[in-house]
Formats: C-alpha cells, sequence, structure tokens
C-alpha cells in the first residue's frame, strides 16, 4: 500500500506546469493533495483526466482557497468531508475515507499565520479532529492523518528553531496538540522510522531557502500505534519540484 501526500499550492498551476506528472508516475494506491484552490468545474476538460483514479472533491466555499482532494485507485468503503462543523468545513480542509483495515484523513490544517485569530482557529481545529479520533480508536479504528499541518513538531524539525519561537507553526501551544495525538494512540511515521534524520517538506519562496536548506517539516503521516507493525518506509521526496512543498510517502506492507 502506497500513499502520498502532498500540498500543490494550486491545482490547476501544478496541472499547468505539469507538476502532477510526478505523481502519476508513482502509482499510488491514494494520493492526497492539499491547497488545491479550486473547483472542480472550474478545471478544463482537459485537466479533469485523472486515468486509473476515481477523484473526492472537497473544495472551499471561498474561491481560489484552501481546499482538498483525494485521489482513490480503488473505491473506499466510506467517505466524509469535513466534521460536521460548519465554521471549519466551509474552508474544505478534511477528507475521511475508510478502507478495508484503516481510515484515512486528509487534512489541510489552518495557518496560523493570519493573526492570533487565525491562531485560535487552528487550535480548535486541532481539538475537534482529536475528539474524533479519539471516538474512532475507542471503537477499533485503525487511523491514518496525512497532510500539510502547518506546525513543526520539534526542534529537528525546522532550521532555524530559536529564531521561530514566537512564529506561528513553531509555537508552544501548537506544538502541544501535535504531541497530544501523539500521546493518545498515534505515531510520526517519519520521525519512528528516523529519529536523528534531518529534512524538511515545506520552504519559504522567498530568499533560495530551498536551495540553501532552510525548511520546515510541516507534512506528516500520523499512524494508529497498532498500524506501526505494518510501517515498511516514509520517505521525503525533496528533489520533487512544483510547489513550496514536497511530496511525502508512506509505504505500508
Amino acid at each position: 500500500m502506497k500513499i502520498i501526500t502532498w500540498n500543490v499550492n494550486g491545482l490547476r498551476a501544478s496541472i499547468g506546469r505539469d507538476a502532477l506528472k510526478w505523481a502519476w508516475q508513482q502509482q499510488a494506491d491514494i494520493l492526497c493533495l492539499q491547497e488545491i484552490k479550486v473547483r472542480p468545474e472550474q478545471l478544463k476538460e482537459e485537466q479533469r483526466s485523472f486515468p486509473g483514479y476515481e477523484v473526492i472533491w472537497n473544495p472551499a466555499e471561498k474561491a481560489g482557497y484552501s481546499g482538498v482532494a483525494t485521489f482513490l485507485r480503488n473505491p473506499c468503503l466510506e467517505c466524509r468531508l469535513g466534521m460536521d462543523v460548519p465554521h471549519f468545513d466551509v474552508e474544505g480542509r478534511l477528507i475521511s475515507t475508510r478502507h478495508p483495515g484503516f481510515r484515512l484523513f486528509n487534512v489541510y490544517f489552518p495557518s496560523g499565520q493570519r493573526g492570533k485569530e487565525r491562531v485560535q482557529y487552528k487550535l480548535d481545529f486541532y481539538a475537534h479532529l482529536f475528539l474524533l479520533c479519539e471516538r474512532l480508536h475507542a471503537h477499533g479504528e485503525n487511523l491514518i492523518i496525512t497532510g500539510d499541518f502547518n506546525i513543526a513538531h520539534m526542534p529537528i524539525d525546522l532550521k532555524n528553531p530559536k529564531q521561530n519561537v514566537k512564529t506561528s507553526g513553531f509555537l508552544p501551544e501548537e506544538r502541544a496538540w501535535m504531541q497530544k495525538f501523539l500521546d493518545h494512540g498515534f505515531v510520526d511515521a517519519y520521525r519512528y522510522l528516523y529519529p536523528d534524520r534531518v529534512q524538511y517538506t515545506w520552504w519559504t519562496y522567498r530568499s533560495t531557502a530551498r536551495e540553501r536548506r532552510v525548511g520546515w517539516r510541516l507534512d506528516y503521516f500520523l499512524i494508529s500505534q497498532s498500524l506501526v507493525p505494518l510501517l515498511k518506509d516514509v520517505i521525503i521526496h525533496e528533489e520533487v519540484l512544483g510547489s513550496d512543498h514536497c511530496p511525502v510517502e508512506l509505504i505500508l506492507q
């Protein structure tokens, strides 16, 4: 089982510059895209051809903003859009799909870069998803949460931690929510396999940050502890261009 996650920072732009060619070549079982910034009806006919995949869309109500899409090679057993909370769901941030053996959350977590109100919105979003996952774990479900978490969990997960302690994405209250998931039945699959490896998944477009390896690890696979025996690898594809994020691949046996 191969699952790939990628914040493409605009699906139409990614298609236009052929940036998704790499993704199709990987033939992943599931491809999770975030920040698609488009409704499917806005795509040209030739842009809506995704051979071999069924696509589940959850765009934001606001044009050109947010949105997620999940591409499936095999039909899922169940699909849900959002979390039944209108002020979150209007932003098109979550798709839940159930598959044999696990439930997958494709999530574009809010950014807190636009002030205290958005930081609180982000923390509330984390809190609501946490409660949902607690209920599902209590019912014996195996869960995978993937996407752009908009948080660097530990100092190893960003180039300049000391300079960013007051920056959203590395605030103590944000990092605490990531830790709470890990303390309640989840494992950071990449860090489990590679506890000391330094890799990033996002780089600002400013100041040639990517070339200088000044980045943040914002894109994750959190998996239920019960799935750890199936964990084979997590690959951060730093070499793949086309967005300010790079794709991350999860391989399960």
